[in-house]
């Protein structure tokens, strides 16, 4: 991981999460024209001049407030501050300093942190715009225009950031980190999740559906591995789904599932598997990603000796499509079962990169193809001539045989049976291609 962290902070709608995408290069926070939409700290990985740092961007902080969301939101901010070794502080030249914005920058004079100001919405180049020196204000350094729509001026914003970061150790990026997205319907305790392993408020829970809206990444390490967790949105069905905001969050969190290794997907134990559950299980299914159904909310639940099995079983109906995967009864609030995750999460991304060798798998279809023969059609009986693997994450077979019209698929089904048999690959979906005698191998 990224050793050193740049927040970007300021009051809300002057441009904050535009900026974060245009230093960044991606378009990983929601921009919209509407004050709040980013609540939580948002993280990305910025370059410049050879050095590499983590950017933060946060909700707009509004030093007087008695909403709930908005004190959360400052909390959030507060905690980027605190993490940071250089603060941006943006602000909007076409509004001029306010008093927020005054009390912002009380605050990060407070934090003992280098600061930058950046006077965002300077869109036209030429000579420095007059209404600039009215940030000089703010007591925190020159101002330096910038445009987040354009690009102009970000090149002296990370001058300043790069100049200021702490020395690098040398240290190289972990390459056993394992990553892990918690996805689900809106309200199923994601978050609540996310807070109990971290053992900090990482993101905002409340009980109001749509909270989150952006897919979130933290850092996690422990006696287990390193992790980044990844907390999404709650994904709600398509007909719900009536705004710009939400679109973007239901596709944040589907990118969130392609490139993550291993899906925490989340169910109420209160509701049960839901239409909008299986979807979501689909999803990760159809990603070939490794999973694990968490039911969450477990504390809640009235339960006799049965309650757990009868559960199970009705989960193992509704998502029959992916049988493979392992089944945790947790309470994000209380924290119970949530360290028996560990473990799961490492043996279902073990499993999903098992690599077998040809002559392996060759035993195991001399010894099923004996068992169980191969169907046939018209006289003309199917003949299967060896199996090898050519991917993981999911584990990918490719099966050569003399009619791939012959291959029914209740008799892949039963071949994918036996490699699961005999070699687990617990967890994780398995691919297999059947390919006729003469095909090109890849």
């Amino acid at each position: 991981m990224p050793k050193h962290y740049v927040a970007i902070v300021g009051r809300p709608n002057v441009g904050k999460s535009m900026l974060f995408n245009k230093l960044t290069g991606h378009r990983t926070a929601i921009v919209e024209d509407t004050p709040g939409v980013t609540r939580d700290r948002i993280y990305g990985t910025c370059e410049w001049n050879g050095r590499t740092f983590e950017l933060i961007d946060t909700g707009g902080i509004e030093p007087s407030t008695d909403s709930e969301m908005l004190l959360f939101m400052r909390r959030q901010a507060e905690i980027a501050i605190e993490t940071a070794d250089v603060i941006i502080m943006v602000t909007d030249v076409k509004v001029g300093v306010t008093a927020a914005d005054l009390e912002v920058a009380t605050m990060l004079k407070r934090s003992k942190k280098p600061v930058v100001v950046a006077v965002n919405k300077c869109d036209s180049v030429g000579p420095v715009n007059p209404e600039v020196y009215e940030f000089y204000d703010l007591g925190l350094g020159d101002p330096i225009e910038v445009s987040a729509i354009h690009g102009h001026g970000t090149g002296d914003l990370l001058d300043f950031c790069t100049d200021h970061l702490p020395e690098d150790t040398g240290e190289e990026e972990d390459e056993d980190l394992v990553k892990v997205a918690i996805v689900g319907k809106p309200n199923v305790g994601k978050s609540s999740l996310l807070n109990q392993i971290l053992g900090m408020e990482r993101v905002i829970v409340s009980d109001q559906a749509g909270t989150t809206r952006d897919a979130i990444d933290s850092y996690f390490e422990n006696d287990h591995g390193k992790y980044l967790f990844i907390d999404t949105a709650g994904m709600r069905r398509k007909s719900k789904v009536d705004d710009a905001i939400e679109k973007n969050s239901n596709m944040r969190s589907i990118n969130a599932i392609d490139r993550c290794d291993v899906c925490l997907i989340l169910i109420d134990a209160n509701d049960g598997v839901t239409e909008q559950d299986t979807k979501i299980a689909g999803l990760a299914h159809e990603a070939g990603k490794a999973c694990i159904i968490v039911v969450n909310k477990w504390d809640l639940v009235e339960k006799d000796t049965h309650t757990m099995d009868k559960m199970t079983e009705e989960i193992r109906r509704d998502l029959s499509y992916m049988p493979y995967a392992p089944i945790l009864f947790i309470s994000a609030k209380t924290g119970q079962r949530v360290n028996r995750l560990y473990e799961l999460i490492n043996y279902v991304n073990e499993q999903s990169a098992m690599r077998i060798t040809t002559g392996m798998l060759n035993n195991v279809l001399a010894d099923a193809t004996a068992r169980v023969q191969p169907p046939s059609d018209k006289g003309r009986r199917l003949k299967i001539y060896y199996m090898t693997q050519t991917g993981v994450k999911p584990p990918h077979f490719v099966i050569f045989c003399n009619d791939a019209r012959l291959f029914h698929f209740s008799y892949q089904r039963y071949l994918e049976n036996q490699i699961r048999g005999v070699f687990g690959l617990e967890g994780t979906p398995v691919r297999i291609t059947i390919r006729q005698k003469g095909d090109q191998e890849e």
